[in-house]
């Protein structure tokens, strides 16, 4: 257990995830707009990875810091593998964009202007109107001389550097300027044309026009560029007499980080890119040059804009729960049995409605929920508000330390506040990640608690993306911890016991501990031992070791593993009854799921957390088990489906690489597209009549 080599580096491991990602937009059996999406999904996820990961390490090797990871790799060292590794991971996804999806969108009449010089007349025209009218009044150019500094170019945002010689003069002096492409307008812009869509991106139109920024000079030359800055910031939360106003600051703080990463056109004058790298105090090493438009997050909102349907997914439309359809109160379905939810095949509306319903009902007396991420026009948090307003007792935990949504939950917090809603900001020095509601609500025989837990966050929106599963449940048992939870998260109740749920920091490690040891007992007595376990990311080198464990005494384990995973499969001796299968597929598998077969007696959980450190030990995360026999053979249909995926699974390699499963000539299973037809096949078998979505149960993937 102590050699190095039966771990995976995480950030490796990572990036092999976004490697699949890629994998999917060079998939020529996706429809083309999707591939288009996918590549645009990499782009997003690898800016994000650089300016929590990347930033990560770099500021580990500038404070010093030499310890090594479960790999046996420094921070210096992860970040001379990863540099190899993202510098050909970028070449990858312009080759795809350029050679593969260009020339295919032009076979579709559609057409991105790569230069601005190629614009025929009339389109020329139009672009220099259009510039004319909506881009000149919106930008700022900035020179850079004696009398004014370099500026502070801001995290993400794409701009255009110029070199400048004054018009008129002998003097053989440059200048250098750079404008912001502004980011209120839209990115692309659609020309006038005979048949089919040609675009062009803005920086092409400013880039055209820019010596009309600049009047009394000469372009010598233009050509865009964009950082990433550091954007991992920590608090001090014992010291913060605010958390709210700490996050506030810091998140202003995160727009001017250190820069990490420059990309440049790959052509860009020698001269321009030295004052960049010098101004930026950037590293050869950090230098990104793209053959092709920076920022590839701009093919996702091209997807958005444009209608060619036979080039897309057909759309899903998700089914209505069946157990929830016939229009009674969400609380009297519930007390006839706990009712399973799975998202986005089935509708995410019962979760509103559960908050909804609680609001305006004149029975309930309190509602606690916790959230992590929330939408933009968060109808859960109107319910909330509307609660508080008809006098029920509402008390909120609000994340605010929830990565990239820490503005979006400060705006959220305020308004559950001034509503009357009491608002807890988390925990010092924990996040709280459990996906948890609960409704008391006075009845005929008493005091009854209703609970939702999750596997995925309260977000009407990413509900519609996001593979999760959830349960409404009046279980007394659980209510009583639900109870526990939100006292010990609003003071410092900390119960003695629990009934049903494990909680992290505080039991979930040892929970999985005697499970996975109970399972290896049974292996080795020649009892039935087998886990099934599907989560996101696999990188705690305890669990791991664990699971080592349990592999040589005999227990099969299959792993459904997203994205990260440190844990390496089929090494003799060690992992060879370990699998581990990653499904990358329309939708983002989120869901947490556990199955022990327990010598027979068979137990599932779900839960909100990975096996990663972070999820075990420094963040409140709940695991529930499903009990009822009917939802627990629901959610191992789910498991064994995703097992025999074929079509979107890779199989994990014992190097680390991934593989498509070998279909072997079998009939093609692809679990995501099997879970839509089922989902409305249940509906189907519940309600026939004509009246109720009769034609998308016979057909629930519907076009654009």
């Amino acid at each position: 257990m102590a050699d190095n080599r039966l771990f995976i580096n995480r950030e490796l491991s990572w990036l092999e995830f976004d490697a699949r990602v890629l994998g999917e937009a060079a998939d020529i059996s996706n429809p083309l707009f999707e591939r288009m999406k996918f590549l645009s999904i990499t782009a997003s996820n690898l800016d994000e990875f650089f300016m929590v990961r990347v930033a990560s390490l770099k500021d580990m090797v500038n404070a010093g810091y030499t310890k090594k990871d479960i790999a046996g790799m420094t921070a210096q060292e992860q970040l001379d593998a990863l540099d190899e590794k993202t510098h050909a991971f970028v070449k990858k996804q312009y080759n795809i964009y350029n050679e593969e999806l260009i020339p295919a969108l032009a076979g579709e009449e559609f057409h991105i202007v790569e230069h601005h010089e190629d614009l025929s007349v009339t389109q020329s025209e139009f672009v220099d109107k259009y510039f004319h009218d909506e881009v000149y009044p919106v930008l700022t150019p900035m020179a850079v001389d004696s009398s004014r500094p370099f500026p502070l170019i801001r995290n993400k945002t794409l701009n255009i550097a110029a070199l400048l010689k004054k018009k008129d003069t002998k003097e053989d002096v440059t200048e250098f300027a750079t404008v912001q492409v502004p980011s209120v307008l839209p990115r692309f812009v659609s020309l006038p044309g005979e048949a089919g869509n040609t675009i062009i991106l803005l920086e092409e139109i400013i880039e055209r026009n820019i010596d009309k920024l600049f009047l009394n000079y000469d372009i010598l030359c233009a050509y865009p560029y964009r950082i990433m800055r550091n954007a991992d910031f920590s608090i001090d939360e014992e010291d913060a007499a605010d958390l709210l106003k700490e996050i506030e600051k810091q998140l202003k703080k995160r727009q001017w980080g250190q820069a990490i990463r420059l990309e440049v056109q790959h052509n860009i004058d020698k001269e321009l890119l030295k004052i960049l790298k010098k101004e930026l105090a950037i590293n050869d090493s950090d230098i990104y040059r793209i053959n092709g438009p920076l920022d590839l997050t701009f093919l996702m909102k091209m997807y958005g804009s444009f209608d060619y349907s036979d080039l897309k997914t057909p759309k899903y439309i998700p089914a209505p729960v069946p157990e929830l359809m016939n229009g009674e109160n969400i609380f009297s379905q519930i007390r006839e049995g706990d009712i399973l939810l799975h998202h986005p095949y089935q509708t995410f509306d019962p979760v509103v409605d559960f908050v909804r319903q609680a609001a305006k009902d004149p029975a309930v007396l309190a509602i606690k929920q916790t959230l992590y991420r929330v939408s933009g026009n968060s109808p859960i948090v109107a319910a909330l508000a509307a609660a508080a307003e008809n006098g029920k007792q509402v008390s909120v935990l609000v994340e605010l330390k929830a990565r990239f949504d820490e503005e979006n939950n400060i705006i959220w917090a305020r308004k559950l506040e001034q509503a009357g809603c009491h608002v807890i900001y988390g925990l010092v020095g924990l996040k709280t990640h459990s996906k948890i509601t609960l409704v008391v609500r006075r009845e005929e025989d008493g005091i009854r608690r209703y609970v939702h837990l999750g596997t995925g966050n309260y977000n009407d929106s990413t509900a519609k993306l996001y593979c999760d599963m959830g349960l409404l449940t009046c279980s007394p048992a659980i209510g009583e911890d639900a109870t526990a939870v939100f006292n010990m998260l609003s003071g410092y109740s900390e119960p003695i016991s629990w009934n049903k749920l494990s909680l992290a920091p505080l039991w979930l490690r040892d929970r999985f501990h005697y499970l996975v040891e109970r399972e290896i007992r049974h292996a080795k007595e020649g009892r039935e031992a087998h886990i099934i376990a599907k989560m996101n990311s696999i990188c705690d080198k305890d669990i791991i070791e664990l699971m080592y464990k349990a592999s040589k005494a005999g227990v099969k384990i299959e792993l459904i593993v997203r994205g990260i995973c440190c844990l390496i499969p089929q090494v003799k001796g060690v992992s060879e009854n370990i699998t581990v299968r990653s499904i990358v597929g329309t939708f983002l598998e989120h869901s947490r799921i556990f199955y022990f077969e327990n010598g027979g007696n068979e137990e599932v959980y779900m839960a909100s957390a990975d096996w990663m450190s972070r999820n075990l030990d420094r963040r409140v995360e709940i695991m529930f088990p499903v009990e009822d026999e009917r939802l627990m053979k629901e959610v191992k249909h789910v498991l064994d489906v995703q097992l025999s995926d074929n079509v979107k699974a890779q199989l994990m390699q014992s190097d680390g690489s991934y593989v498509k499963v070998h279909r072997a000539g079998a009939a093609g299973v692809e679990a995501q597209e099997q879970f839509c037809r089922e989902a409305w096949e249940r509906v189907k078998a519940m309600d026939n009549r004509e009246d109720v979505h009769s034609s998308r149960v016979f057909t629930p993937m519907e076009h654009n």
